[in-house]
């Protein structure tokens, strides 16, 4: 029977008894605690009753995913072939196939095992470094203080909180000494609040200031953030991914099966052919045609991408957002914390000085006066931060008296003696507290509120300085009248990276969006600092109530598309933003690192939680950056782009067989009769698939803008190439069954009375055009230009040396194949490389005919980066620094015609024009408006230039 502590704790657990509102004492009452903390035994004892202080993670089970690699339609395909060799074959006078039937599931578990021990090593991994990041806590246990896992903490755990530490749970402070914390990651706001003694503190905040003690009262998923699981969980979609892999599979099974169907109609009706020849046949189409090694090719190739993308300091989590990143054209980002540094700081170009005389460092050095030097909060820190040296607040003078922030005076001040042993007081503070300390009247008291105003626009935050003398010389002392110093902007920073990664992601046609909790004017300053465009909006329009009519008249989709960002928003807004822009067709990515960030993160089709995020955000992520800041996800992009370029290059190669394989054995099997092995294309297929398993680290150019699958082009690719080199095979059986020519011509000896030899032969032609297709495929200009990866040519060269060597010397009669030898191998190798040359043209051909834009691969190089060592980094600096002298100096651009290499996507070249118009703006000068009114009408620059200088 249950003990009433245990029931007490089960009603905790189910949220029956409210800890948030109740008085401290009464909490520990309801815990069953002391201040004292717990024993490691009730620590554990609890441990099992509220699990983990962690959000709950799926576990799968490793046999049952192992098996997951062979229930797919392809493997059913191939596993209906393995059937048909030991049910449906065992006719005609001859035993079960028991050879295809062996070979056929060896290639099963080959391709399944080797899917799984890759995917698993990058599971591993990201798992090993993902446990890496655990948070620690400073825990009383048994008494003694000591540092944990933060996972190990449960409700009635007294726990210590000092500045720079990250909520570990929610819990109830104690006594001491008021605490400032930053709640940004559950709201969005940048300044942080003040938490007195019986105050609720929330998991995933982080303390700014002080240093207390607090008591548990839940972990988890029972935790503020935790409650809301329920939204972040329902959020399960289908991949890109998945529902292109089920296209090209069924589009591969659907011509297999018209092949099939085909030649069941002309062999038994018409043909009369023995039930077992059939048979055969059927198997042939199935086993060569199926793309079984797709699902292995791809999981390889993204779980390889996953742990370089690792080293580049992104975790993935869900390989295949891999493909999904690769095609992202919209980057949804936070503001706090991600493309800013969540550290106010002192706009220094802007400080406003009152007194005539005193320059701007004086001013700053009052003010760090008016600052605490030790336990900081986030004010004090940003001013002494901005000295030279923090020691300059408190050099030269003695500290009397220091007067700290409170609600009440919402100022400090400080009193001391300087060198000369003068007494004065300093304070900092509220701009209107510092106003009426002062008592400005007049046009002193109009321009500082004008400043202040001024502020507010661009979204700054005023801070008053005033000072004044002591003549008493008495702590105690009145002093003298309060003197106006000067204002202070306050501003959380753009990240060093943000502005240099947002105009990289531009050029990459990714168009980044702030999505911020913060006010409207603070989100469009930030916009303005990083270059990215002010064309925001605040939270109201989303639900399209926005007072401006002008904005309340547009669409809110297409608002959404067309807005440099939203400001004001909540989670439920974030999560809208994302499904919109969804629905719209993008490929959407949302980084964020706070709770209020999971549910858009866990909606987006590429959720990025940025260094220092929530676990919240992590768990709802399928992306988490280790380094600070976004620059790591342009590296990602390309590095996914490259991964992407890989898997599509396979996926052509693979449709391409299969209309080969079905056409050019179902014309030989129909047209001449003929009944070729369908062990010998098991062979093919088992080398054909360890050639291609080594494409997952082929060298490639990632694509200069977002890439898509286009399936009409991997389908037309593939018909077109693999049709051609059906009838290439066609015309070789033909050749060498029908006529004389190879043996008139090369000498060797007539093989067209020799079906065994045929076959052979037939083996060899289909075995080297088939593995050779990938250089075509790989591609973008011609096959031969574009060096492969060595692990690749490596293996096309050992899997044809054996192939080779099979049809030269092999005499399997189970295969129903002779050997041929060199010279027949020599003449089908001459035949082969020279009917390879057409493919290259094909290609072009069909990528004209479907974007009329393949012959510029021809002329110039398309991909935006090269093999270089960082994508050819080096030279795309200079390109821009280029393009800044044109902007500056309003140089003539570069013809027209060349404009093809910088094509951005719509909304990411509409994005682009209006950072520039904004940056320009700024300029402040003639010039400025001048290059503005020339960017936005598209005016004769030649004419702009002759009017005016600077």
């Amino acid at each position: 029977m249950a003990s009433e502590d245990d029931i007490f704790l089960e009603q905790i657990k189910n949220e029956t008894i409210d800890l948030e509102r109740i008085p401290v004492e009464e909490v520990f009452e309801k815990l069953k605690c002391t201040r004292e903390g717990l024993t490691t035994a009730e620590g554990e004892k609890r441990l099992n009753i509220f699990g983990p202080n962690k959000l709950e993670e799926k576990k799968e089970n490793k046999f049952l995913k192992f098996l997951g690699f062979m229930w797919n339609p392809l493997s059913w395909v191939m596993e209906a072939a393995a059937i048909m060799a030991i049910v449906l074959a065992n006719g005609g006078g001859k035993p079960p196939d028991w050879q295809d039937f062996v070979g056929i599931i060896t290639l099963l578990i080959i391709n399944s095992t080797i899917s799984f021990i890759e995917e698993n090593n990058a599971g591993n991994a990201a798992a090993a470094l993902m446990a890496g990041l655990a948070p620690k806590t400073k825990v009383l246990r048994d008494g003694k203080w000591g540092e944990q896992d933060a996972a190990i903490l449960v409700p009635g755990d007294v726990i210590s909180v000092k500045l720079g530490d990250i909520i570990p749970a929610d819990a109830r402070l104690l006594k001491g000494d008021p605490l400032k914390i930053d709640q940004s990651a559950l709201t969005g706001e940048s300044l942080p609040v003040t938490k007195n003694s019986g105050d609720e503190v929330f998991s995933g905040s982080t303390c700014k200031q002080g240093e207390i003690e607090a008591v548990v009262i839940a972990t988890g998923v029972h935790t503020f953030f935790g409650k809301a699981a329920h939204l972040v969980d329902s959020t399960n979609n289908v991949g890109h991914f998945q529902k292109v892999l089920t296209a090209i599979g069924n589009f591969c099974i659907c011509s297999i099966a018209v092949g099939m169907l085909i030649e069941i109609m002309v062999m038994y009706p018409i043909q009369h052919r023995r039930y077992r020849d059939g048979i055969d046949n059927l198997l042939v189409l199935l086993i060569g045609g199926i793309p079984i090694a797709m699902p292995t090719v791809l999981s390889v190739t993204m779980a390889i991408g996953s742990h370089r993308l690792s080293q580049q300091g992104a975790i993935t989590k869900r390989m295949t957002a891999i493909e999904e990143m690769a095609g992202m054209d919209v980057l949804c980002s936070d503001k706090t914390g991600t493309l800013t540094l969540n550290k106010l700081t002192v706009d220094k170009s802007l400080i406003e000085v009152f007194v005539s005389g005193m320059d701007k460092d004086t001013l700053l050095l009052l003010a760090a006066r008016a600052s605490r030097v030790e336990n900081q909060d986030s004010i004090d820190a940003s001013i002494v931060g901005m000295l030279s040296d923090p020691k300059e607040a408190r050099a030269g003078i003695t500290e009397l008296h220091f007067l700290p922030f409170n609600p009440v005076d919402k100022r400090t001040a400080i009193t001391y003696i300087d060198s000369n042993g003068e007494w004065h007081r300093c304070s900092k503070g509220a701009p209107e507290q510092i106003i009426e300390l002062c008592g400005l009247t007049g046009d002193l008291r109009k321009k500082a509120h004008e400043v202040i105003d001024s502020f507010a626009n661009r979204g700054l935050r005023s801070l008053g300085v005033s000072r004044q003398t002591i003549p008493e010389k008495t702590k105690e002392s009145a002093g003298g009248p309060w003197e106006f110093v000067g204002l202070l902007p306050l501003f959380d920073p753009p990240r060093h990276d943000s502005a240099e990664t947002i105009r990289r992601a531009l050029d990459l046609g990714v168009n980044v969006k702030m999505i911020t909790g913060d006010q409207l004017a603070i989100g469009k300053e930030t916009g303005r600092r990083l270059g990215m465009g002010t064309n925001m909006y605040p939270s109201s329009s989303l639900l399209g109530q926005s007072k401006d009519k002008a904005i309340a008249a547009i669409p809110v989709d297409e608002l959404i598309e067309k807005a440099d960002g939203f400001a004001g928003v909540f989670p439920e807004h974030k999560y809208e933003i994302v499904k919109r822009l969804q629905d719209r067709k993008h490929i959407c990515g949302m980084t964020g690192d706070g709770v209020n960030d999971a549910p858009a993160l866990k909606k987006a089709d590429i959720g990025i939680a940025v260094a220092d995020a929530t676990d919240a955000a992590r768990s709802a992520s399928d992306i988490v950056l280790t380094e600070p800041g976004l620059s790591v996800i342009v590296s990602a992009v390309l590095t996914s782009r490259a991964i992407f370029q890989r898997m599509k290059n396979y996926t052509i190669y693979a449709v391409s067989i299969t209309i080969r394989i079905v056409m050019g054995f179902m014309l030989v099997a129909l047209i001449w009769e003929f009944d070729f092995s369908p062990f010998m294309v098991l062979v093919i297929a088992i080398l054909n698939d360890g050639t291609i398993m080594t494409i997952s680290k082929d060298r490639v150019k990632p694509s200069p803008m977002p890439d898509s699958w286009k399936l009409k082009e991997i389908f037309a690719t593939g018909i077109v190439l693999g049709a051609y080199m059906a009838f290439v095979t066609v015309l070789f059986f033909w050749l060498a069954h029908d006529t004389d020519f190879f043996t008139e011509k090369f000498g060797v000896k007539p093989i067209n009375d020799n079906v065994d030899e045929l076959t052979s032969a037939l083996y060899l032609q289909v075995s080297i055009i088939s593995q050779a297709l990938i250089f075509v495929t790989r591609s973008r200009s011609w096959s031969y230009v574009e060096r492969p990866g060595l692990f690749l040519l490596g293996a096309f060269i050992a899997a044809q040396l054996v192939a080779t060597v099979i049809a030269v010397y092999a005499s399997w009669g189970f295969a129903r194949i002779q050997g041929i030898g060199w010279g027949w191998a020599g003449v089908i190798w001459v035949f082969s490389v020279i009917t390879y040359i057409p493919l290259d043209i094909l290609k072009f051909i069909i990528r004209y005919s479907l974007s009329g834009k393949a012959w510029d691969n021809l002329l110039q190089n398309k991909t935006a980066f090269t093999t270089k060592k960082d994508y050819g980094r080096g030279e795309r600096e200079a390109q821009w620094a280029a393009t800044q002298r044109t902007l500056h100096g309003l140089s003539l651009p570069e013809a027209r015609s060349n404009d093809k290499n910088h094509e951005l996507s719509e909304i990411a070249e509409q994005a682009k024009k209006r950072a520039e118009i904004a940056r320009l703006r700024e300029l402040h000068t003639l010039k400025g408006h001048v290059e503005s009114v020339v960017k936005l009408k598209g005016l004769d620059i030649d004419t702009i230039q002759q009017h005016y200088t600077v």
